[in-house]
């Protein structure tokens, strides 16, 4: 099963490069999606998620059972997540804007301000 998630984590991988070496930033925010969702199924399939019990403290002890599951792994990709989320909501809308405010979505095509001086 390793094998089959590390072929999927590489697909990811590949696929979200190609994207964001596009030009248009819808290919690079998707692509910078697919890289984040690639680096948390790398860590979850890294911690070696396992069906085991939930690491209860039984009463009248100090901590749990031998055998209990990991819960780290899975909160830091939650958080993962979510953070991307976020990232990827602000971005698009910042996308959007640029969008209709330069009337192009090509990133070779917006204008800079090199050569500018302040």
């Amino acid at each position: 099963m390793h094998g089959l998630m590390s072929l999927v984590v590489g697909a990811l991988f590949a696929a979200g490069v190609y994207l964001m070496l596009k030009r248009e930033i819808l290919h690079v925010l998707v692509g910078l999606t697919l890289v984040g969702n690639g680096a948390n199924l790398a860590i979850f399939v890294a911690s070696g998620a396992r069906v085991a019990p939930p690491p209860l403290v039984p009463d009248g002890l100090d901590a749990p059972l031998a055998g209990h599951a990991d819960p780290l792994p899975q909160a830091l990709i939650l958080t993962a997540i979510v953070i991307g989320f976020g990232v990827l909501g602000f971005a698009l809308a910042l996308a959007r804007r640029s969008t209709e405010t330069l009337g192009t979505d090509d990133l070779d095509r917006l204008p800079t301000t090199e050569g500018q001086g302040t």
